[in-house]
């Protein structure tokens, strides 16, 4: 049987689960209401694990691709929660890559750092920037394997020191010594929104990618001196419906940005562990984002 798609669940099926990936709803209340859609000999337990990640579907970029060189950074995070492990990737040295380049921080979603985000950062890499991809659940001991223990883990965090060790992987690209002075960042649901987080807090990040990760408050938008790409999805009734009047606010303060609404797909259609990936928003999307960063990275 191959890999199941969205279209394969029930529309209601994939709103529950949106809620319990984003933390609205528990395990238990998403298998009580998730009962209903399972017939057939199909467990809603057995709905639940179709609906999330496996990560053996997946890798864009091996560990030991002969374009890239990468491995584990600890950072400090003054502000935040004092040390912070990274995935730091660089394009292999040589060629195209040789010389000082651009920096971009990946930032995950409310997990931790799960082997789709090190492949994101990975492809980030192939595209000819360094990478560096925070994993925000250090203080707790890091990603724990499973994305279900990594978001009750994330849920205990200080959500102001989190975001502050995002800020301070900033200041570590900046200051790497192949670098050219230009850091931007990419993100993803929670991290989306933290790459906004940080167009808001830092006047000197020259670029902002997030994937389907919210809007800015009104009162913050004049401090975004970042260009914006912005990626979201037409299924996504909460950003989408939150897009008017962050759009207005872009405007009024005349920011840079570009936004994109791709029909007739979901929320996390990048993540390619899941049903929700639609692989011709994602690539395209990605395409995307590699030209946003050539353009204001180099």
């Amino acid at each position: 049987m191959g890999r199941q798609k969205a279209n394969d669940f029930d529309q209601e099926l994939l709103d529950l689960y949106d809620g319990f990936a984003h933390g609205l709803i528990e395990r238990r209340e998403f298998l009580d209401r998730a009962a209903k859609f399972a017939v057939g000999g199909i467990t809603a337990a057995a709905l639940l694990e179709s609906l999330s990640p496996n990560y053996a579907l997946a890798k864009q970029v091996d560990e030991s691709d002969p374009r890239i060189q990468g491995g584990f950074v600890d950072y400090a995070s003054p502000d935040g929660h004092g040390t912070i492990r990274g995935y730091l990737v660089r394009p292999a040295s040589g060629g195209q890559s040789a010389g000082k380049r651009g920096g971009v921080v990946v930032v995950h979603e409310n997990r931790g750092l799960n082997p789709y985000i090190e492949d994101v950062a990975r492809r980030v890499a192939v595209a000819g920037f360094t990478a560096l991809a925070p994993d925000g659940l250090t203080p707790l001991g890091g990603y724990p394997g499973t994305d279900d223990e990594g978001k009750a883990m994330q849920k205990t965090l200080d959500r102001g020191k989190l975001r502050e060790d995002f800020v301070a992987a900033y200041d570590v690209l900046s200051s790497d010594s192949t670098s050219n002075g230009k850091v931007g960042a990419v993100g993803f649901c929670f991290g989306g929104s933290v790459c906004l987080t940080m167009a808001v807090r830092l006047p000197g990040l020259a670029a902002a990618a997030p994937f389907y990760g919210g809007v800015a408050k009104a009162d913050d938008v004049p401090k975004i001196k970042a260009p914006l790409l912005l990626h979201y999805a037409g299924l996504d009734k909460r950003q989408i419906d939150a897009w008017p009047a962050f759009e207005a606010a872009l405007k009024e303060h005349d920011t840079e940005y570009t936004a994109h609404i791709y029909a007739d797909v979901r929320h996390g259609f990048h993540n390619d562990t899941t049903p929700r990936y639609d692989a011709a928003s994602a690539e395209l999307a990605w395409s995307r984002t590699v030209d946003f960063f050539n353009a204001k990275l180099t």
